[in-house]
């Protein structure tokens, strides 16, 4: 999987640290977290989806290890991963995951002027010369940016392109992400400082 492989379940939510004062719900400490939740704390600090979703200790057990598998290591790579993460929350309009998954793509290996284009600040096309990543941002489009069914061109173009596992293994991460995307905005989860100031530093606060 790449880059993403040395990237913990926690970093790969993108969220850092337990801000707990912006939250539009209590985000719980470790030491506040219920016995059940407690496992999903490490040593530093944690996600703000960890610390809210430790309110529910049941739903904690069941979401993070999906959340895990599906945005972790697997026969795509971090890169590709990545794009769609990222374009599908700037298409559900996330602020918590776009601000938090640039940083990560920058990660992934991806430029500047792709995480620009992928947030809508500069064209596709100009950022991206590879037909498959072109296809891959289309396929975004047409599943996190619309309703009903999918344009069945640009489906089979990604299968064309991508092979079918791939396709069934795109669609569920990019619904799976609609679904963290409008978790966290109707929470109103907090972007760690540590996030905000790397995104200063790379001109893309």
């Amino acid at each position: 999987m790449g880059a993403l492989q040395t990237l913990d379940s926690r970093r790969l939510m993108a969220g850092m640290a337990n801000e707990k004062s912006a939250a539009g719900v209590r985000l719980l400490g470790a030491d506040d977290a219920p016995i059940l939740a407690r496992p999903f704390y490490g040593e530093g600090p944690t996600s703000p989806i960890v610390t809210s979703l430790a309110q529910v200790p049941e739903m904690l057990e069941a979401t993070m290890p999906f959340i895990a598998t599906v945005l972790g290591p697997s026969a795509l790579d971090a890169r590709t991963k990545e794009i769609v993460i990222l374009r599908t929350s700037v298409l559900l309009e996330c602020s918590y995951c776009v601000k938090s998954h640039t940083v990560v793509a920058l990660d992934s290996g991806l430029s500047r002027d792709e995480a620009e284009a992928l947030r809508e600040e500069a064209p596709v096309d100009g950022a991206f010369t590879d037909q498959g990543e072109r296809a891959l941002v289309a396929f975004v489009d047409a599943v996190a940016g619309a309703a009903g069914p999918v344009d069945p061109l640009v489906r089979s173009e990604i299968a064309r392109l991508w092979g079918e596992p791939a396709l069934v293994e795109l669609t569920l991460l990019c619904a799976a992400t609609v679904m963290l995307n409008r978790y966290c905005t109707a929470l109103e989860l907090p972007v760690t400082a540590a996030t905000l100031s790397r995104l200063a530093e790379e001109g893309l606060a």
